[in-house]
């Protein structure tokens, strides 16, 4: 009776196990059948409606995951500038993606060559894209030898791309986006490789593929669960009426969101790297720089004594000397040069600047949200014809067109939105402005900006307006000060230097985790 007695809490376990696993099964994340209809999904028979199940998000490449969470934003040591346009705040983040180094030269040729092949007829689309090597001038010292070399000799290949615009490098991101779900369809079959095909707007642009603007070399599409329209003349119930399947859609979960630019908190947030600092929801030490430690040298017994970044250590003095370099590197250093931070991530700190997507504006610390900050959205939509609601046609370079929202796209009672262009809010617009009233409304954001930071209409007008853009993190031609991922500066978006590169991000849909996390 006593070993009986025993056995009874285990019993009870085994019974509470099951019971849960049994009671807990949701059949809609099977993918068999809906837990509110009770019909089943992906059967032609019941409709037909599809539903990918256990979706995880693939890394894209070159990309490594950051997991989110909140942190400490803003500039933690002292304001030595007195700029106090990065005031610490507590913000939280969704997990993303980071490419792992910045942008190479080799990366950046090779979005020129596609761009030459394909636009043979839109030289201009080339020539827009081009960098400008001529940021390598100096008044008053010998860089010819970098306007001719940097970008186009084998040599550099590993080295970051500069002379690169805010507004080129967004670009770039864009059509490595297209490049990468192209190929992502190539390697399913569902694509077939056609180079010679893809001219002009004939090219693959993943919005227009999933509108079905772009139909491309197919090899095998996807079958379509649609029940076969019996007037048709009928068919195999497990495919369209047209017996040829159908086109990759959003929610098959196949291409990849689309990389850009970082925005100014995921860039310092994946450049502080503060994972390795916490244990069990808890800092255990704040960061100036990507590591651990207020020194700038390595304190590796193995590596003891070697610099940690690219920088300046003082005046004159860009690589020490003949015999013991400390860094390296005279300018830039290659990509996967010194070590990198608890991400993972290289060169987060010094080697070149990094463009991020925020608008300036010294006070955003004051204005953004505190989940996901970012300052410069401008809200739009797809064009589409107003008497039959379909997506316009595409443009010249084989891309959606898109708009601004109007008025007639707000509802009455939308509380998030009530216009597009919200670059200015709370810090240009009309309701912020030294002169508010109604005739504001009708100047041009310029206009509107001066007036938030001049007192007189003749005063000059501020460098700070929509077209400044963050960059960050310090170069090979900055004191370390700089090199802290609270830092902040800003420059025109069509602005080049030869100490600014860039590196994308992708948004992280679904959970949270991933990446091993």
């Amino acid at each position: 009776m006593r070993s009986k007695i025993k056995l009874l809490p285990i019993l009870l376990t085994i019974v509470f196990f099951f019971a849960s696993c049994g009671g807990g099964d949701d059949i809609s994340k099977s993918g068999k059948s809906s837990t509110t209809t009770g019909w089943e999904y992906n059967e032609p028979d019941w409709g037909g409606f599809e539903v990918v199940p256990d979706y995880e998000q693939e890394t894209g490449p070159g990309l490594v995951f950051i997991q989110g969470g909140t942190f400490t934003m803003g500039r933690v040591e002292q304001d030595v500038m007195y700029d106090w346009n990065n005031v610490p705040r507590k913000v939280t983040l969704t997990s993303f993606y980071m490419d792992e180094t910045e942008v190479r030269n080799v990366d950046y040729r090779e979005y020129l060559y596609w761009t030459q092949r394909v636009f043979i007829s839109m030289r201009d689309v080339y020539l827009n894209a081009l960098p400008d090597t001529l940021v390598w001038l100096d008044p008053l010292a010998y860089n010819d030898p970098y306007v001719e070399y940097y970008f186009r000799h084998p040599a550099y290949n590993e080295y970051p791309v500069v002379g690169i615009s805010w507004r080129q490098a967004s670009d770039y991101a864009l059509w490595r986006t297209d490049r990468v779900n192209e190929k992502i369809l190539i390697d399913e079959n569902i694509l077939l490789q056609d180079p010679a095909g893809q001219q002009g707007k004939e090219n693959f642009n993943t919005e227009a593929y999933l509108a079905g603007q772009y139909i491309g070399l197919v090899g095998e599409n996807l079958p379509s669960m649609r029940p076969t329209n019996a007037a048709s003349g009928g068919g195999d119930a497990a495919s369209d009426p047209s017996g040829q399947g159908r086109h990759v859609m959003m929610e098959d979960g196949m291409v990849l969101p689309r990389y850009r630019l970082p925005t100014e908190a995921e860039w310092e947030f994946a450049a502080l790297g503060l994972i390795g600092e916490t244990y069990d929801e808890r800092l255990w030490e704040r960061r100036i720089y990507p590591w651990t430690g207020a020194s700038l040298r390595n304190d590796n017994p193995r590596y003891l004594g070697q610099f940690r970044a690219n920088f300046v250590r003082g005046s004159g003095d860009y690589m020490g000397m003949a015999g013991n370099l400390n860094d390296e590197a005279a300018i830039t250093a290659p990509v996967f040069s010194f070590w990198p931070n608890d991400y993972g991530l290289y060169c987060m700190a010094g080697n070149v600047n990094e463009w991020v997507g925020d608008i300036y504006r010294p006070l955003s610390f004051e204005d953004v949200s505190g989940f996901r900050p970012f300052r410069g959205n401008v809200f739009q939509t797809l064009e589409r014809d107003p008497n039959t609601g379909e997506i316009v046609e595409k443009d010249e370079m084989g891309r959606l067109i898109k708009r601004d929202l109007n008025a007639g796209d707000v509802r009455e009672y939308t509380q998030n939105y009530r216009k597009a262009d919200y670059q200015d809010h709370l810090d240009g617009d009309y309701y912020s402005n030294l002169y508010s009233s109604q005739e504001s409304i009708a100047d041009t954001f310029t206009t509107r900006t001066q007036q938030m930071y001049s007192q007189e209409n003749e005063d000059v007008t501020s460098l700070i307006n929509n077209r400044a853009r963050v960059y960050k993190g310090g170069s090979w031609k900055d004191r370390a000060y700089w090199m802290s991922p609270g830092g902040r500066r800003f420059l025109d978006e069509e602005a080049a230097r030869d100490d600014l590169g860039f590196r994308c991000a992708m948004t992280k849909v679904g959970s949270q985790s991933g990446g091993g996390m």
